[in-house]
């Protein structure tokens, strides 16, 4: 994939959410573009472990997800969560885990979102925009627009979390769950080719890029890049919100109140949000107009860093593009 010959422009803000938490937010645009619309205009998020803007804005092959969106004239943003990326970390993540209970539950997060969703609203002086959410951030995502009607055009749920019945990958260690926890490279990389069939593992994740993702990743906690392995810290919140309630048969959020066009996409080899959860969620969603559900192949739960992310960057693309028709 080559970098689209569109000039873009690229603009970071930090956003006050709450006294002492300012999130940060990025934005990317054709350069040319003035007139903004909210059927061209996307916000995304991220999900329980790493940041926004080393997700969906790193230039792997030569363009992001956020640069393959903004090519095409849209006005694109990503926030990171408090407690990632270049977001305020509270103060719990200065002290031992233990020390505290999980930090960042969903209703914590979704303040952020609203805080950013409100920034972006009234800079570009529109009513509504489109939502994209991977993983938590699905649920981040379809509860902010279940709270703010009226201000969501679109939805898109990329791996979305649901009802569990399996095991979670994520590693929190022993004893109590603590404020945050801690990820290496080599946790990364075996949570990510976990579902991957042993004789395409070597391929899934082109020459070079989950380098390039690790570097641009972890280089975002100053702590962490001390430790020896280097660590990426993430509250735990969302690990909790897991364990009391999708754990226990309930739903975070009910998905009757999402009332706008939904696209779910999932890779058929994801095992930290299976397609038993997607499947599950779609025939849920009873009042969103043209839902629509797309598996997609040799994929995982981190496809948009895959050699097959262009299905997914496309599948998204014409769903979008639909809206601004």
């Amino acid at each position: 994939m080559t970098g689209s010959t569109l000039e873009l422009k690229v603009e970071d803000h930090t956003v006050p959410s709450e006294p002492g938490i300012g999130i940060y937010v990025r934005n990317k645009r054709p350069a040319n573009l003035t007139a903004f619309a909210p059927e061209r205009t996307l916000l995304f998020v991220h999900g329980s472990t790493y940041p926004a803007h080393t997700t969906f804005d790193l230039p792997l092959g030569g363009q992001s997800w956020m640069e393959f969106i903004a090519s095409r004239g849209y006005d694109v943003w990503c926030l990171d969560v408090r407690g990632y990326g270049r977001s305020t970390r509270p103060r719990e993540m200065d002290e031992p885990p233990q020390n505290n209970p999980p930090i960042v539950r969903t209703a914590t997060a979704v303040k952020d979102i609203e805080a950013a969703l409100n920034f972006v609203l009234k800079r570009r002086n529109i009513a509504r925009l489109n939502l994209l959410g991977w993983s938590w951030g699905c649920s981040l995502m379809a509860t902010t627009t279940i709270q703010n009607p009226g201000k969501v055009a679109r939805l898109m749920l990329y791996a979305p979390p649901f009802v569990r019945t399996t095991p979670s990958l994520m590693q929190t260690g022993p004893g109590p769950l603590g404020a945050y926890r801690t990820v290496t490279a080599e946790q990364a990389k075996t949570r990510w080719l976990t579902g991957v069939p042993a004789d395409k593992q070597a391929a899934q994740i082109p020459e070079g890029f989950f380098e390039q993702w690790v570097a641009a990743t972890f280089a975002t906690d100053p702590w962490g890049v001390t430790q020896r392995p280097p660590v990426v810290r993430a509250p735990n919140g969302t690990v909790a919100d897991t364990q009391e309630i999708w754990s226990r048969g309930r739903m975070v959020y009910d998905p009757s109140k999402i009332a706008v066009p939904t696209l779910i996409a999932l890779g058929e080899w994801d095992r930290d949000t299976p397609p038993y959860m997607a499947q599950a969620l779609f025939p849920l969603l009873v009042n969103s107009p043209g839902k629509r559900m797309v598996t997609l192949a040799e994929g995982t739960h981190t496809m948009m860093l895959e050699k097959n992310r262009l299905a997914l960057f496309r599948a998204a693309q014409a769903f979008l593009d639909e809206g601004a028709e």
